[in-house]
């Protein structure tokens, strides 16, 4: 009996100019092949590439999230650096002092979380449309 083999024993020599090179190279990039011998095998035998679909709107929501959360790290650092503070205060002006920037930094935690449920909606409705 005779074994099937995929072993590839032909070669075939192929040369470009830059400019040649550079486009194949470009279209190979945004293909989900892992090798540029796999993708141009792919177009010579006429066989389906598939492409990689790239979402600017979700880049873009990325980014701002990426932001977000960077500015809620930052938060979430003065919050824990002022309840330590609350911890070593005995005076009474001392805690009133402590309870408005308290205060102040709830409400613009609130301010941020509220900003990121705006994004994550708005992305959600640009996913339910398409």
């Amino acid at each position: 009996m005779k074994e099937n083999s995929n072993n590839r024993s032909r070669r075939l020599c192929v040369r470009f100019s830059p400019d040649e090179f550079d486009k194949l190279q470009g279209k190979f990039q945004h293909s989900t092949s892992r090798r540029i011998s796999d993708y141009a095998r792919k177009v010579l035998l006429e066989q389906p590439v598939k492409v990689k679909h790239h979402n600017q709107s979700l880049d873009d929501f990325m980014a701002e999230l990426i932001q977000l959360r960077g500015e809620l790290n930052a938060i979430g650092n003065n919050y824990n650096q002022v309840v330590k503070r609350l911890h070593t205060l005995d005076d009474f002006p001392d805690i009133r002092t402590w309870l408005l920037l308290h205060e102040s930094a709830r409400k613009i935690l609130l301010d941020k979380v509220s900003e990121i449920k705006a994004k994550i909606n708005q992305i959600n409705d640009v996913w339910l449309v398409s």
